[in-house]
């Protein structure tokens, strides 16, 4: 009997790209809040979510994950990836959530992980500015005056460019945030004259547990996106660029709140 969360289902089972949850997580985080057309955000949302503002973030993760055997950041290809987010203001039923247009990420595992939960994951490739506890100029400062930055590139074409200056303590996190957000699960058919009839479209919200934010730094931050011949990003263009955030987060994953079935 062949076995496994996720493909290829093996008679082992340990061959599966994505073993079965929880998922731990780890990440240092660049976060920028900023403003985007009101008409272009709405244009985004899925049937089940309406228009909220036009408040927009940009997230730049380094993450490292384990499953529950916690033996993957050993083997540091398999634990380790970095991602590009970006999260629009919603409401769902008058309550205000966060949804996703768009999120890369540089890993098959992650960018499974992610189908799963309706993350729309694509491969692309995100670097940000590390900081070390040593005092170093090639170190960025997690400091007042320290300086961030973070990059996005798509099929070999830069799609983002972000910098923040750090001045500040805060105890606000970025708006719009994870904690409600809610996700588009999709899977497609290929069976003939039902191409419009996928096998799963549907409204999800991520539910995560054991969460662990560090100090919260803030500053002034920039952020463009640039042009692609096909990728819409740039729709969702800043209008206004607000603040920058720098923090590291763990939690974990093994859960997920079904919301409306659109099939």
């Amino acid at each position: 009997m062949i076995k496994g969360y996720s493909l290829p289902l093996t008679p082992k089972g340990s061959s599966s790209i994505v073993p079965a949850p929880p998922w731990h997580y780890v990440g240092n985080v660049i976060a920028i809040e900023y403003e985007a057309d009101s008409k272009n955000i709405a244009a985004f949302l899925p049937e089940g979510l309406e228009p909220a503002s036009n408040q927009c973030a940009a997230y730049f993760i380094e993450w490292q994950y384990c499953s529950e055997l916690g033996e993957e950041h050993l083997d540091p290809v398999n634990s380790q990836y970095k991602e590009t987010i970006i999260l629009v203001s919603a409401k769902y039923k008058g309550a205000p959530v966060s949804y996703c247009p768009f999120i890369w990420v540089d890993q098959d595992l992650s960018l499974m992980r992610g189908l799963i939960q309706g993350w729309p994951k694509q491969i692309g490739e995100t670097y940000i500015t590390r900081s070390y506890n040593l005092p170093s100029k090639a170190a960025a400062k997690l400091d007042n005056g320290g300086k961030f930055g973070a990059t996005l590139s798509v099929k070999g074409r830069r799609l983002v460019e972000a910098r923040i200056t750090l001045n500040e303590k805060t105890e606000t996190l970025p708006n719009p945030a994870f904690a409600q957000a809610v996700n588009l699960r999709h899977f497609p058919e290929l069976v003939k004259d039902k191409h419009n009839q996928p096998l799963i479209h549907e409204l999800v919200q991520l539910k995560s547990r054991d969460l662990y934010i560090s100090p919260i730094w803030k500053g002034d931050a920039k952020l463009d996106f640039f042009d692609h011949p096909f990728i819409e990003l740039p729709d969702l263009k800043p209008v206004n660029v607000k603040n920058g955030y720098y923090f590291s987060v763990a939690l974990t994953v093994d859960d997920l709140v079904h919301l409306t079935n659109l099939a």
